[in-house]
């Protein structure tokens, strides 16, 4: 583990806080970067995963939706270079599923592969 797991009060006031909000605080937590793994984790895991409310909803009208590794892949890295941790998750997730979302093919399976991924996500990269 790196030193910044061991944060003490003295660190918090070297980066700028004031004692007496310090002091307030019950529990000092730190945080290591998420990185790919654990980004894909956040995506596919837990029981109201980003994926699985996506498919819920879309299961509603009838349709199934599949997004292969890779795909789920590509949109962990695309997170990592936002640099926004997982809150960047949901606006990717949101961006390459908005032609499924207002269409709404109903009854059809769809699925989602990498390279769909990279062409949903080339406007964002071109605005970036």
């Amino acid at each position: 583990m790196s030193s910044c797991a061991y944060a003490q009060p003295e660190d918090l006031r070297k980066f700028g806080l004031i004692p007496e909000f310090i002091g307030r605080l019950p529990v000092i937590a730190a945080m290591e970067p998420l990185n790919e793994e654990a980004l894909m984790r956040i995506l596919t895991e837990p029981q109201n995963a980003i994926l699985r409310q996506y498919q819920q909803l879309l299961a509603w009208d009838g349709i199934r939706l599949q997004m292969t590794e890779g795909a789920l892949r590509r949109i962990a890295r695309e997170a990592l270079e936002m640099r926004t941790g997982a809150r960047a998750l949901r606006t990717l997730m949101e961006t390459v599923l908005e032609p499924v979302l207002y269409e709404r093919p109903v009854g059809q399976e769809i699925v989602i592969d990498e390279a769909e991924v990279a062409y949903r996500l080339a406007p964002l990269r071109r605005a970036g």
